[in-house]
This record gives C-alpha cells, structure tokens and sequence, in this order.
C-alpha cells in the first residue's frame, strides 16, 4: 500500500473578477432620468432589462500545481503575500473547489485556516469542541476521551460556557488549535492564524505540531515566521504568483525564497533632474545587497549584506564623507556609519564613485528598517546633501533561538558563545 497520503495533479483555481464600470457624476436631472428609467425596466420582459455593466476578468490563484506528501511528511509552504498559498489549503481542506486538476487525500484531515473556523458563533466553547470534532469525524466518546486536555491547552477554562461570539481573537484561535491538534487527525493543516496568538501561545502550538508530528501525522504548515517552519518542517514548498516554484529541503527553498522576493524597496535609481544633489555632489543610485551580491529586499539573518550608495562628485572636495543612517519601522534609530577611512586620499576629484558598506551576519534582529544617505564636510554641521528615507528591507530570521527556535527580542541578534563550569559538586 503506498504511504502517500496527498497526491496534488495540474492542480488550477480560477477566479471571476467583476468591477462595476465607474460612472459619470449625475446631476439631479440624471438621478431623477434614471430612477424613472429603472421604473420602467421593472414592467418590461427580462429580455429588455438593462443588465449591470460589468468589467469581468479572470484570475488564476493557482496554475498546474503538482506534488506528492507522503505520510509523516511536515511540510512548509513559503512564499510571498498573494502567492497562492492559502487557497492551496483551502482547497486541501475541502473548503473550496478546484477549477482544474485532481487531488487525492487518504486519511482524516483538520484545517486551521481562520480564527474560529467550524466555529458557531452562538454556541458556548464546550458545545463547539463538540461540534468541531463531529465534523472532524470524531465520535462523542472520542471527543469526551480528549475534553479535558483540549480545555488545558487552551486555557479557557473560566469561559467554557460562554458563547464564543464574546471571546477573544486570541481565546478563539487557542481552542480552535486545540480542538484541531487534540482530536488526532491524520493531517493536520495550519494557515497563518497562528501569528494572532502571544509569543508564548505560539511556542506552545509549536511544541504541540512537533509532537503529533513525531506520532507520525502530516502537517502541512504555512508562516512567515523562516524560524518557526525550519523548527517544524523538513521539507518547503516555495510558491509564486500561483505556481510551485521550489519542492525541496527547507534551506534551498529559504534561498530561493529571499533571493526571488521582490527587491523594488532595495533598490533606487535617481535621474540628473529627481538627484538629490547639490553644486558639489549628485546622488545617482543606492540599493541593498545579499551575500551573493544581488539586489534583494529581503535578508537571511545568518548572511552578510552591504548598503550602497553610487554618486558623481561634481567639483573636486577634500576630505568628503558619504555615510548613511538606518531606523526600525517603529521609528527607532539603529545606526550610522559614513566612509572616509575606506578611500585612501583627502581629496575626491570630480568622477563617479560607489561607497559600500558592509554588515556581518548575526546583527541585527528580524524586522523591517529603512536608511538614507547623506554627504558632509567635517567640521561642518551642514551637510552637502541628503535623501530621503529611500532604502526599506527585511531581515528573516530562518534559524531561531534554542531548540525551540524561538525569536528574541531586542534590535540586534547576535550569535554569542557561552561557557559553563560547575565551581562545586553538592
């Protein structure tokens, strides 16, 4: 008998998408024609009805996508915001049709999608463990059998019977994936909704898919936590605008992932009328470098990457400094640095130049940041010229703190070394 319990071929979902066509400004005239016109549609055959002028075009969220999982297979799906991820489960989870293509499941399966899904709003906590796990398939004596420990997971225990239309989004989405990863399903599919629970109920759930998965269940996982899915998964699927791009382990698909990311935010050419500049200096381009010296917005945490700024100088200038300075998306400044110790002379003739500024790996913490640049004179305080805030990226943390690869907090992530003796025996 084969172990494979997901078999996915040429797999497609369309969908129609329809836009009332913008209308012109009416006047009172026009509305008071049109409400009369509208009238008179209502006593004339259905063939001579105006119909609602529609602009209807199709979307395809899925395109020819195929795969095999195999039994105890923990697999994760990675891929940028409208890659098609979510409607790959939903159609996994039978919560949707395909518009092309087969799929064939063996085995029970327990989708997490949304915060509360399967739930009814109107009913109490207890009477909706109940109600998911017969539409999961369970029997009542194998809900009772697990009852108590789907309530510790959840911690909720004090509003058992409250109807969950007064929970929390958090309450919600802790019974939801207790119910889910309790009721012993033989797939377990989890969408992003983990990311709506604290930290703490996080690591827990994590702990929780690591344990089912060592009973031998699938689990099909879909973050955008890079940490979370190395922790949990052996194996990724990368996907992109609808397409598989990647089946492979978890580290070639994370590569492919940040190097095939969308690097409009990383990159920024002036041109002579836009520059920011002045007599002296003229910024023409400034972009964000990976390790192996792409363009690229988005960044491994364990990897190297240079910031750096392309310029004319104008007029000949002494002792030049071009730096940069960089600020979280909260706002909070991170640091600066300028570059007048990597040319060897005081003086900068008229030309083009590129300054590059490089970061180890092991820095800075998972975030977005943002940088501009700028060039002064010392002692000056006025500079020549600066930009904008023109530069945004992300750094993904792919390897996670502890065996739990959990996230630490804080601005920078630095990989330090530590050392323990014991100084006495008790």
């Amino acid at each position: 008998m084969s172990d494979t319990v997901i078999r996915v071929e040429n797999l497609g979902k369309k969908y129609i998408i329809g836009r009332q066509k913008q209308e012109r400004y009416l006047t009172l005239r026009d509305a008071i024609a049109q409400t009369a016109r509208s009238v008179g549609q209502h006593f004339l055959p259905s063939k001579h009805k105006e119909k609602p002028r529609l602009d209807q075009e199709e979307f395809w969220a899925l395109k020819d996508v195929s795969f095999e999982i195999k039994q105890g297979d923990r697999v994760g799906f990675i891929g940028q915001n409208g890659a098609g991820k979510s409607t790959l489960l939903k159609i996994l989870s039978r919560i949707t049709e395909p518009t092309k293509g087969s799929i064939r499941i063996q085995g029970r399966v327990a989708s997490l999608l949304e915060v509360g899904t399967g739930f009814h709003a109107e009913l109490t906590g207890r009477e909706n463990i109940y109600l998911n796990g017969a539409i999961l398939g369970m029997s009542r004596v194998e809900i009772k059998k697990k009852f108590d420990e789907i309530i510790y997971f959840a911690e909720v225990e004090r509003f058992l019977d409250t109807p969950v239309k007064h929970y929390s989004s958090g309450m919600y989405v802790r019974l939801a994936f207790s119910v889910a990863a309790h009721l012993e399903p033989e797939i377990l599919i989890v969408d992003e909704v983990l990311a709506v629970g604290d930290a703490q109920f996080q690591k827990k759930c994590l702990g929780k898919m690591e344990n089912v998965a060592k009973e031998g269940r699938t689990i099909l996982f879909v973050s955008h936590n890079m940490a979370a899915i190395r922790s949990l998964c052996s194996r990724a699927l990368l996907m992109k605008r609808g397409q598989l791009i990647t089946d492979s382990d978890f580290e070639t698909a994370i590569s492919n992932y940040l190097s095939e990311g969308d690097t409009s935010d990383a990159t920024v050419v002036w041109n002579q009328y836009d520059a920011p500049q002045s007599p002296e200096i003229r910024f023409t381009k400034a972009y964000i470098l990976n390790d192996k010296g792409q363009y690229a917005s988005s960044l491994d945490c364990r990897k190297e990457f240079s910031v750096v700024v392309e310029y004319e100088v104008i007029k000949p200038l002494d002792d030049l400094r071009i730096g940069f300075f960089m600020q979280n998306l909260e706002g909070v400044p991170i640091c600066g640095s300028n570059d007048p110790n990597a040319w060897p002379a005081t003086l900068r003739n008229p030309g083009y130049y590129i300054s590059k500024c490089t970061f180890p790996g092991y820095l800075l913490n998972a975030a977005k940041y943002s940088v501009f640049f700028g060039a002064d004179i010392p002692p000056y305080t006025s500079p020549l010229v600066t930009t904008p805030y023109c530069l945004s990226f992300t750094i993904e943390d792919v390897e996670g703190h502890g065996s739990r690869s959990e996230k630490l907090p804080g601005i920078i992530r630095p990989k330090l070394n530590w050392n323990v003796k014991q100084l006495t025996e008790v």
